[in-house]
């Protein structure tokens, strides 16, 4: 019960701590891949010249800091690039498609929302046209006569309990309160 009040101080310690490895791995940077039908573009972190690349299994064109994979097949490949004693490396996992296309998050908006309008618009119509035929009765699924009203038989009387009839009430006179 003692280490209540330092929990907020501990949970504030490890956010610091986390923010500074973050920073550190900054630091060394990232490398940039970006994906084009088949061509597959990777950008080394490094900001010198003299970029060394290597890939597994691979061949590519070299353009400065870049790496560019044309007909890229899917497969995955190991990829590093160094500069004198400095090496990085990544692994390369990238689905390509020739006959794909990219859509930006305002088309993808564009075609939900006139989806959800498309759909309004049906539901309204349905309404519309439903609203009048309420009292309205089927034809096809009505199968009894309309001239004449079927009477529904009594009830089956439960034997458990009876009327009180007049002249019998000493049945259940048991059950009227009793004074005390």
């Amino acid at each position: 019960m003692r280490l209540e009040p330092s929990l907020p101080l501990l949970g504030l310690l490890l956010c610091a701590v986390g923010t500074t490895a973050q920073q550190d791995e900054e630091l060394e940077g990232e490398f940039l891949v970006e994906i084009s039908g088949t061509t597959v573009t990777i950008t080394c972190p490094f900001e010198d010249d003299g970029i060394q690349w290597r890939l597994s299994g691979k061949t590519g064109d070299v353009e400065e800091r870049k790496f560019i994979i044309r007909d890229h097949d899917s497969t995955p490949a190991n990829l590093s690039c160094s500069l004198g004693s400095k090496n990085l490396q990544l692994y390369l996992n990238a689905r390509v498609c020739a006959n794909c296309e990219e859509l930006d998050a305002l088309t993808v908006a564009g075609i939900i929302t006139a989806d959800l309008l498309i759909t309004l618009g049906v539901l309204i119509l349905v309404y519309y046209f439903s609203r009048g035929r309420k009292g309205r009765a089927s034809s096809a699924g009505d199968s009894r006569p309309r001239g004449q009203k079927m009477q529904r038989p009594p009830p089956v009387p439960n034997p458990d309990y009876e009327p009180i009839r007049k002249g019998q009430r000493e049945v259940y006179a048991g059950l009227a309160p009793r004074g005390i």
